[in-house]
Formats: structure tokens, C-alpha cells, sequence
């Protein structure tokens, strides 16, 4: 039902019809509006420098108050990305075990690890100490089975040594954490491809 007058009060009534999509959009709108925010900063965590809310904004399109709306402070951007990368890493592993083989698969992964190790610096620095203890721990359970995944496909056809734990590599993978940004453009790749050339097996 559309809206109509009524003749007796002079109200308009609106169906619900009318209510729902409406919003509906907005939601939509501002789940766009999130994901765009939230790109753009990792965009912009790839740079040198320290993450600007305003340049955040500016890169989106949008107004100040709407980044702000959806994220108060720098240090709630920077958690928000960090839990996104997270699922991403994670949410990787699978899919790349799926398509390709466990040895590429995990230099596929590596590479996606680089970009994450960035965006952990960056929070690392900006965070309350309790709040990164409170990420790290909430992250290391599924970062941990996404590297067992990858490990045990590589186990299973014998390219990847059946000694090596998933704590082992996340444990060498977190020492990425303590280069600064040049420093992982320069040494990460590098580090990445002899812990992988560690991993193998003679024949793998």
C-alpha cells in the first residue's frame, strides 16, 4: 500500500512498504561507506607515515563526519582494519589450498602475511597495551589453524617437513612485526621465501 491522505484528519499515512526500503538503502549506504573507509586506509597504510583520518576521508569521498560516525578515533580505524585483515588471512588459506598446491599455496599465503604484518605494526603502535593483547589473542586461534590447514596439505603429499608445527611458523612469521615499514618492503619478501624454502622438504 502506498501513502495516502486521510480525508477525516489530513495525515498522511505511509505503509510499511514505503518505510523498508528506505531503510534498507541507508544501511546499505552506510555498509558501502565502511567498506570504503576501511580500504582506503589499508591503501594507505601500504605509505610510510602514520594513518590521517582526514586523508582517509578525503581518499573516500566523503565528509569527515561520516568517517568519524563510523569510526570515533584513529586507534578504533586502525582495530577495525586489523580484525578485517585477520578474516581475510584466515579466509585465504582455504581458499588457496583449494587451488593451487600446498607448496604454492603457502607462498601465496606468505605474501598475503607481508601485507598483514604492516597493518599489525601500525596498530601495535597506535593501541592500548591491553587492547593489542586482547587482538593478538583473539587472533592467534584462527591464524594458527589456517597455517596447520596449509602445513598439513603440504604434510600430506610430502612436500612440507612432517616436524614443523603451526606455532613454529607464526612464531618466525612474527618477526616481521619488528621491522619497520621500509625494512618489510625490503627484507619481507626475502624472509618469506627462505622460511618457505625452510618448510620444504628434499623433494618438495
Amino acid at each position: 500500500m502506498s501513502g495516502y491522505v486521510d480525508d477525516h484528519s489530513g495525515q498522511v499515512s505511509v505503509s510499511v512498504e514505503e518505510v523498508v526500503p528506505t531503510v534498507s538503502a541507508r544501511r546499505a549506504d552506510a555498509q558501502r561507506n565502511r567498506e570504503l573507509i576501511l580500504d582506503a586506509a589499508r591503501e594507505q597504510l601500504r605509505e610510510p607515515g602514520e594513518l590521517k583520518l582526514n586523508a582517509v576521508a578525503k581518499a573516500c569521498g566523503i565528509g569527515q563526519g561520516t568517517l568519524y560516525r563510523h569510526f570515533p578515533t584513529r586507534e578504533d580505524l586502525l582495530v577495525e582494519v586489523y580484525r578485517h585483515d585477520v578474516e581475510e588471512l584466515v579466509a585465504a588459506a582455504s581458499d588457496l589450498v583449494s587451488t593451487r598446491s600446498p607448496v604454492e599455496a603457502l607462498a601465496g599465503w606468505f605474501e598475503r602475511v607481508a601485507a598483514y604484518a604492516r597493518v599489525k605494526n601500525h596498530v601495535f603502535a597506535a593501541v592500548e597495551a591491553a587492547t593489542w593483547r586482547d587482538l593478538a589473542a583473539h587472533s592467534l586461534g584462527p591464524i594458527g589453524e589456517a597455517v596447520e590447514l596449509l602445513l598439513a596439505a603440504g604434510r600430506a603429499e610430502g612436500s612440507i617437513r612432517a616436524d614443523v608445527e603451526a606455532r613454529d611458523v607464526i612464531v618466525l612469521i612474527g618477526w616481521l612485526s619488528r621491522l619497520d615499514d621500509t625494512e618489510l618492503d625490503e627484507r619481507g619478501p626475502r624472509l618469506l621465501s627462505v622460511l618457505l624454502d625452510g618448510l620444504r622438504t628434499p623433494q618438495g
